[in-house]
C-alpha cells in the first residue's frame, strides 16, 4: 500500500527549504557587505557605488529577516494545529494561496486590507 504524505508535511518541507534559502541569502548579503568596504584609494564616485551596494545588502538583509519571521511563525502554526488560518479572520487560506505563499499569515480578502492600510501586519517577538 502505498504511504500517503501529510499535507502538513508538505507545507513543513517547503517552508524549511525557504528557511534554508534565506540563511544562505543572508549570509552571503553580511560577506558581500564586509567585502564591500570603503577603501581610502577610492575615488568619489567609487565611494558611492561602494555606499549604494551596502545600502542595497542591508535592505536586502532587512527583507530576508522579514520573510523568515513569517517562516518561523508559520513552522509555529504547524505545530499549534492553526496553520492554513487567516491569522485575522479565522477562515482557512485557500490552498493554491499556500501552495504558492506557505508562510502567508493571511487569506486573500485580508492581504488585500494589509496592502491598502487597513490592517497591520501582527508583529510578534523574532
Amino acid at each position: 500500500m502505498p504511504k500517503t504524505v501529510s499535507p502538513h508535511s508538505v507545507y513543513e518541507k517547503k517552508l524549511r527549504q525557504q528557511q534554508d534559502l534565506l540563511l544562505r541569502s543572508m549570509k552571503s548579503a553580511v560577506e558581500q557587505g564586509r567585502d564591500a568596504g570603503m577603501d581610502d584609494t577610492q575615488d568619489v564616485a567609487d565611494q558611492a557605488v561602494a555606499s549604494y551596494q551596502k545600502e542595497f545588502l542591508f535592505s536586502q538583509g532587512t527583507n530576508g529577516h522579514a520573510q523568515m519571521q513569517l517562516v518561523r511563525q508559520a513552522l509555529e502554526r504547524l505545530r499549534e494545529g492553526s496553520f492554513g488560518e487567516c491569522q485575522n479572520c479565522g477562515e482557512t487560506i485557500g490552498a493554491k494561496r499556500l501552495e504558492a505563499l506557505p508562510w502567508t499569515p493571511f487569506c486573500i480578502a485580508c492581504q488585500e486590507k494589509v496592502e491598502r492600510g487597513e490592517l497591520e501586519m501582527p508583529v510578534r517577538a523574532a
